[in-house]
């Protein structure tokens, strides 16, 4: 019987052993394991369908709210005063993005155009489509600095020509016609006798580009020859450097589309991005790690640096000529319109805009943009894009409708487009990107431990059961001497009569 337990303690023994070599296997290969099975997973493939159905459609809901500043004071503002304006809104649309045109490339890309739609979405909305909004008049106001430095005669000209059509420095529109576009005889006008002027051939509006559109032809890489380089912009309507700017690093396109990053990212990790929008890419800086319901990310933030002028950041000097620190002049991409790009409220700019205009107030956690991303995949869980759009107007001699208003860099509105993983993606994602991951990483320090125990055990149960089967011999021969004795002597009488018998022969 104890023979019996030693055999299955030896057993228990090899077999503790092997759980712990599996265990310390998986230790070691499991990372790399996971690695492949990430980049695998992660790249631009129509088979993974997780993914590819995140790049593809985009899923989850992701909405635009934009915020109109309403001018308080535009008599005033004529006259020299600092203008004042009323934050409205946030009037609320569904974006819907499609890849359409998908086409694979044998040197490891893919191309497409994004196209995008927007949706009026009255119950997250503060107020309606139909609210009257006072904005500064672009048509005006942005060609008055436009045609500053032409001949006075022909600036009294242009002035006639907006009496004509009673345009004048500030208009009242709704927040759709604002949005979306509205009739102007002085737009079919220039559309007719100066073609290529304006950007939009039909109706005037600040997204009228935007709705029913395309962002232009990506090509992007498809990581299948190098994870690192998944999502990676290749070239931008057959482009591989913009010729916007006045300096190489500033024409540079970088990074990704700006929906999806490579996988396995540190905290030194950036966000680059190209957005058409901006005429630019940018780059996001990791901030702080975090947690979306059980699922570990990485926040990143934009930089100071991001729109500081060339004098606080010589690298932005190609994006220039500047004004202050915290605008970036997009007038090249723009048709050379006044047109500054910013921070929400001025936020992260040069204190001398917010003090040029009066209702501003900002704030980090309402105006700053950030990105939370899952290191691990690269995929976003949480965006929120949020950008002002501003205009430079200024009093321009010979153009009456400028009254004498003050160099002043104005808003016109700011936007924010956000979105975030919610509902069966984002428990498939959990499931498959956070808890399985998870389990197999637990599952080998178990089976470590298990390993461990189960040898520990064995061998003492062993040693237990070799130094019992010991002491039973020991005992067994101290407690009967004289049967060993007798033993001994008769064996040695049997031998003395077989030398005899020997010997008589």
């Amino acid at each position: 019987m104890a023979i019996d337990k030693a055999k299955v303690a030896i057993g228990f023994v090899a077999a503790g052993a092997m759980t712990l070599m599996f265990g310390l296997i998986s230790a070691f290969t499991g990372p790399a394991m996971m690695r492949y099975q990430v980049g695998k997973n992660t790249m631009i493939d129509p088979k993974n369908d997780m993914s590819y159905t995140m790049w593809k459609d985009l899923p989850v809901p992701f909405f635009m709210s934009v915020y109109f500043f309403h001018v308080l004071n535009p008599e005033e503002l004529l006259n020299g005063e600092k203008p004042m304006v009323e934050q409205r809104g946030p009037y609320v649309y569904r974006k819907s993005c499609q890849k359409e045109n998908i086409t694979f490339h044998p040197n490891f890309t893919v191309s497409y155009r994004e196209f995008r739609t927007y949706h009026f979405e009255p119950s997250m909305s503060v107020g309606n489509e139909s609210d009257l909004v006072t904005v500064p008049n672009m048509l005006v106001l942005s060609a008055a600095v436009m045609m500053e430095k032409l001949p006075f005669a022909l600036r009294l000209l242009i002035s006639a020509t907006f009496k004509t059509f009673n345009e004048g420095p500030f208009l009242t529109k709704t927040v759709g016609e604002l949005m979306w576009g509205y009739d102007s005889k002085l737009v079919d006008f220039l559309n007719q006798y100066l073609p290529g002027m304006l950007p939009a051939s039909g109706k005037f509006g600040l997204f009228a580009e935007f709705n029913n559109s395309n962002t232009g032809l990506f090509t992007v890489n498809t990581g299948k020859d190098d994870i690192k380089k998944v999502h990676r912009v290749d070239s931008w309507n057959g482009l591989t450097e913009l010729s916007y700017w006045r300096s190489p690093q500033c024409n540079m396109i970088n990074g990704t589309a700006g929906q999806m990053w490579p996988p396995f990212m540190t905290t030194e990790s950036t966000l680059p991005f190209y957005s058409p929008d901006a005429c630019r890419s940018l780059e996001l800086v990791y901030q702080r790690p975090g947690e979306m319901l059980g699922i570990p990310l990485y926040r990143f933030v934009a930089p100071k640096t991001m729109f500081a002028n060339g004098s606080e950041y010589e690298p932005n000097q190609g994006f220039c000529p500047c004004r202050q620190s915290g605008l970036l002049n997009v007038s090249t991409c723009r048709h050379n319109s006044p047109v500054f790009i910013s921070h929400p409220h001025f936020f992260n700019a040069d204190p001398v805009l917010l003090d040029s205009v009066l209702g501003l107030n900002p704030t980090e956690e309402e105006h700053g943009l950030f990105i939370d991303i899952h290191p691990l995949t690269g995929v976003p869980l949480n965006v929120s894009i949020r950008l002002q759009l501003n205009l430079y107007i200024k009093r321009v001699s010979g153009i009456t409708e400028t009254g004498k208003i003050s160099e002043v860099v104005m808003p016109l509105l700011w936007f924010e487009e956000n979105g975030y993983i919610d509902g069966p993606i984002l428990n498939t994602f959990r499931t498959n990107l956070v808890v399985l991951p998870a389990v197999m990483e637990y599952l080998q320090y178990i089976l470590i431990a298990l390993g461990l125990l189960t040898v520990i055990v064995a061998s003492v149960v062993h040693h237990k059961v070799k130094r019992s089967l010991n002491a039973a011999e020991i005992s067994s021969v101290t407690e009967n001497p004289g049967a060993s004795a007798n033993g001994q002597v008769k064996g040695s009488h049997g031998s003395q009569e077989k030398s005899l018998s020997a010997a008589e022969k």
